[in-house]
């Protein structure tokens, strides 16, 4: 970015700090002004700390350095267990950890539903999974960017496979005509690839599955305005229990295909760029006071926001248009993560520009923060463990010893943590599973150098701790025998990577300061400045949205319920 633009970029976050009492506050109950009108919420997943801190210093006078040095900068912020997208960003929209929310990953299993496509539901037995990822969507064969809602194809044709050659006009045809999708993301998922509930007989749709209410909800109850933008239909689950929290939902599908050899917008660093840029053109029209498709005026929303997945990409990609991908030996982020970075601050200034334009920076806070960090960032203790060839041993182990019984791993998730359904759940079978895995050497590769890989062998499986039971649920706050938990956890040595290829050198879903340690700051209206080291959660984010805009946080069921705080210090009084 020239440094003219990045100059100005920090001049407006600054000004986000200007007094609110002039710009007609809403008041709050005590009869003192809310420190804000509009909060705009943004999760650059994958960024850690350390990545936010590397680029403000490398960058003083940037975007983001400007939200840090104008707010309120938690640099001791943790995500929830497991920190993948749907969890996190949940968490962030709820003040609920897995337990408490049901909700542990984008693709998991419940023991209490039945499977998709289920019509018998009087004798069918009950356990189905429950993918709320671009499974879902109703297009399939290809999964187009629309998901399926019928945009014309010549429309949403993609890029070519050189992205970075594609004309200025063209990018812009193609995202006007993704901003033309849906408010409604749920009419763009296929019933028959949801799971059913028992009691019904009918498809469990995304916000149905959610056991607890959303900022957006507490927000329109009020009678405000809200919107979000994320990366799968599925994500109307942020429309929370009522099915109705978010006025203006935008996602379109970024496991769809991208470009004519057929690669997805994640497969290729620059093309997960131009899929965060549609994603930020909607948010700076809704910031303009339009819908998302910038057709309709409707005014600025209350709560508004998206996540940005460049970073997360970059840090995955062993290598994308001619960059290393990852961080160095150092740990300093390399050329495609710094790419990605640079990126994520110019979008940023393109929203906190809008806001000036808007003249709502005395009105306006800014929450940055990520849904999950990504490990390794240490490339030499990249490990790369096929988790299928674990799960076929643990049931062949478990069918010699119990013939005739049904494979003993119903579902798994394994990405750099171990998560386990089971088709016994008794003492026994959890006790083999867990005694199995910690007994298990498995086959592993490792970098060696730029080139190639080296075979070699990870003890335990892969994992430092097994849990199952009682510590299973205590660790990530289930109540015993919740059908939405896992049966056993499995905790994973510092830099192993469940993959069964060699195309990612980073993960998330794990308990490593790398996959957790997150940058959480707030900047903008009403927010008092400053450098907080204390431990804090990103569960914190929606209570604090709330009080910010002087609604109650205990209106959260969350908050009731686990206690989420509001971040100590964030609201200038």
């Amino acid at each position: 970015m020239p440094r003219r633009k990045v100059l100005l970029a920090g001049g407006l976050a600054a000004g986000l700090v200007v007094a609110m009492a002039a710009q007609g506050a809403p008041a709050l109950a005590n009869g003192r002004p809310a420190p804000a009108k509009h909060v705009l919420l943004l999760s650059a997943d994958g960024m850690h700390q350390a990545d936010l801190t590397w680029y403000v210093r490398q960058h003083p006078h940037s975007a983001l350095a400007a939200l840090v040095h104008t707010g309120r900068d938690y640099t001791n912020a943790s995500t929830t267990f497991p920190s993948d997208s749907f969890p996190g960003m949940v968490a962030q929209l709820t003040g609920a950890d897995p337990g408490t929310s049901g909700v542990y990953y984008d693709d998991t299993f419940n023991h209490a539903l039945l499977p998709a496509g289920t019509t018998d539901c009087g004798t069918a037995a009950t356990g189905a999974e429950v993918a709320l990822t671009e499974a879902a969507d109703r297009s399939q064969n290809p999964i187009t960017l629309d998901a399926g809602q019928g945009i014309p194809s010549s429309a949403l044709g993609g890029l070519p496979t050189n992205s970075l050659a594609q004309t200025l006009a063209a990018k812009r045809a193609l995202t006007a005509a993704i901003l033309r999708m849906t408010p409604k993301p749920a009419a763009l998922l296929s019933p028959a690839a949801l799971p059913v509930d028992p009691s019904t007989c009918t498809a469990v749709v995304p916000h149905q599955y959610i056991r607890t209410n959303t900022v957006f909800e507490v927000a329109k109850q009020a009678g405000l305005r809200t919107a979000w933008s994320d990366k799968h239909p599925a994500y109307e689950i942020l429309n929370g229990p009522s099915g109705s929290g978010v006025d203006d939902l935008f996602t379109p599908e970024i496991n769809s295909v991208a470009d004519a050899a057929g690669d997805d917008w994640t497969t290729d660093n620059a093309l997960t760029a131009e899929y965060d840029s549609f994603k930020v053109a909607a948010v700076v029209n809704e910031i303009r006071g339009y819908d998302h498709s910038g057709m309709k005026r409707v005014g600025t929303p209350a709560i508004l926001g998206m996540n940005l997945q460049t970073v997360s990409t970059a840090q995955k990609l062993p290598a994308s248009d001619g960059l290393q991908g990852g961080y160095t030996a150092a740990g300093t982020p390399g050329p495609l993560l710094q790419r990605a970075l640079a990126f994520v601050n110019g979008e940023v200034s393109r929203m906190v520009t809008a806001i000036h334009e808007r003249h709502l920076q005395g009105t306006t806070t800014i929450v940055l923060s990520a849904k999950h960090g990504q490990s390794p960032i240490d490339p030499a203790a990249l490990r790369r463990v096929d988790d299928a060839a674990i799960i076929d041993a643990i049931d062949a182990g478990w069918a010699s010893g119990h013939p005739g019984t049904k494979p003993l791993v119903t579902f798994s998730v394994d990405d750099d943590v171990m998560l386990l359904w089971l088709s016994d759940r008794s003492t026994a079978a959890r006790s083999y599973a867990s005694h199995f895995l910690l007994s298990h050497s498995a086959p592993a590769n490792r970098i060696t150098d730029a080139k190639g890989t080296t075979s070699t062998t990870v003890a335990s499986s892969g994992l430092t701790r097994v849990l199952t039971g009682k510590d299973a649920d205590r660790f990530v706050g289930a109540r015993a025998g919740d059908p939405h938990a896992p049966d056993l956890i499995g905790l994973v040595r510092y830099g192993v990577v469940y993959t069964g290829g060699v195309k990612k050198i980073a993960e998330h879903g794990g308990d490593a300061t790398a996959d957790r340690h997150v940058p959480l700051v707030v900047s903008g209206a009403g927010v008092r400045h400053g450098s907080v080291r204390g431990a804090v959660e990103t569960t914190q984010i929606a209570p604090t949205i709330l009080a910010l805009l002087g609604l109650d946080p205990r209106s959260l069921k969350a908050v009731r319920i686990d206690h989420t705080a509001v971040l100590a210090g964030v609201i200038r009084h």
